[in-house]
């Protein structure tokens, strides 16, 4: 670790003047499921307190958010499109209720308008292909709302693409990566200029999606896998091969991906995690309903308190590593706020994120290249992809 000096930059100004963009979180399910607004408290009543509001993201001077449209697949099983659009329509009724204070974003430069109005950049990306049922039209229809990436998949794999979440289950089918129609996911995705999302991917299918993709990918939150063990991570020579292409890795702030010893505490209560969950899921189906967000969320979170979180370092070696390996140019910032049970020491919220510079500036990074990490690969990937687009053919 590079020690402070006094030649190095301040830390609070670094940040003030940085376009800060996260390109994961899972808000909107707050926004459906609990009718929450984004301009009020992060908690409310019993529910969990949440990761991200207007609030927390102003003080940690968040401009721009790509909020998470995932249909979960087991309770959203046979109507994924139906979730996904309430999910998209919830994002949407933020915006038109606060249009003072929040812009609905498409590309790069509607993110610079929303800076300069004093808005909250709103974007949207999809999280798991299964959300398009198969279908190219339903993949346009969400384009055409404003969501400009789709992961490719979740922790499930999908009638086209292979999770990096299920490989080991035998009783899923795989394809060893992407189908053909994959590959027509891919081609249309670039003709239109939506970001391709490989996190969650499995290897085979970030291989397969490198060989066909005429633009750069996204990582929208993954770490590296050579500091923690999970398949959800890139290995180093996935992240060459990303900043080969020109794409960037978005580093997500869950506990059991920045840290191996979190990670293999947390592994242990899994399976009594997932009977619990199991319980609750049937109680719910008794009355004909899927398992409300807030309350899978608490059930997540009893189990993540029962292992201490993971040192602020963690996730700083994480980013660090990354830049070393993949290049100042291709890393960035992809929280998985409101998505996960536990986050490392010291961050709680959007406003802590301030820390992120401060600890980067630490380790000797310069401001020009921070300000590439917080925002500005993002932005340079995002412009990139829309250049590349052909939506007239």
């Amino acid at each position: 670790m590079t020690k402070t000096t006094a030649n190095q930059p301040d830390p609070a100004r670094v940040h003030a003047s940085a376009l800060v963009i996260d390109t994961h979180a899972d808000t909107p399910q707050r926004f459906v499921d609990e009718s929450w607004d984004f301009t009020g408290p992060l908690a409310v009543g019993d529910q969990p307190a949440g990761m991200l509001n207007l609030e927390s993201a102003r003080r940690g001077n968040l401009a721009a958010e790509f909020f998470a449209i995932w249909p979960e697949p087991v309770a959203w099983q046979g109507r994924f499109a139906h979730r996904t659009l309430a999910l998209i329509d919830g994002v949407l009724e933020q915006v038109r209720h606060h249009p003072t204070q929040l812009a609905l974003c498409t590309s790069p430069a509607d993110i610079l308008a929303a800076r300069a109005a004093n808005k909250f950049a709103v974007l949207m990306g999809i999280e798991g292909g299964h959300a398009i049922e198969n279908s190219l039209g339903l993949l346009r229809t969400y384009y055409a709302l404003g969501v400009r990436y789709m992961t490719l998949t979740w922790a499930n794999s999908n009638d086209w693409a292979d999770s990096s979440g299920d490989l080991n289950d035998p009783s899923i089918p795989h394809h060893n990566g992407l189908t053909p129609f994959g590959l027509e996911v891919i081609a249309e995705m670039n003709r239109l200029g939506m970001m391709i999302d490989i996190s969650h991917a499995s290897d085979k299918t970030f291989a397969d999606v490198l060989a066909a993709t005429r633009a750069p990918i996204l990582a929208s939150h993954s770490a590296a896998r050579v500091l923690t063990n999970s398949p959800r991570n890139l290995t180093d020579d996935q992240l060459r091969a990303l900043a080969a292409n020109g794409g960037v890795c978005m580093v997500n702030f869950y506990a059991a991906f920045i840290d191996e010893n979190y990670r293999q505490a947390w592994a242990t209560q899994k399976p009594a995690l997932v009977a619990a969950h199991k319980a609750i899921a049937d109680e719910y189906a008794a009355k004909g309903q899927p398992i409300p967000y807030n309350i899978s969320t608490r059930l997540d979170r009893e189990f993540a308190a029962r292992v201490p979180r993971p040192p602020f370092e963690s996730l700083i070696d994480h980013i660090d590593h990354i830049i070393r390996v993949a290049g100042i140019d291709h890393v960035g910032i992809g929280t998985d706020f409101d998505g996960i049970s536990a986050l490392p020491e010291g961050i709680d919220s959007a406003a802590d994120l301030p820390k992120i510079t401060a600890a980067l500036i630490a380790r000797g990074h310069s401001a020009h290249g921070l300000h590439k990490v917080l925002g500005g690969n993002l932005m340079r990937v995002f412009a990139a992809i829309q250049s590349a687009a052909s939506p007239a053919t």
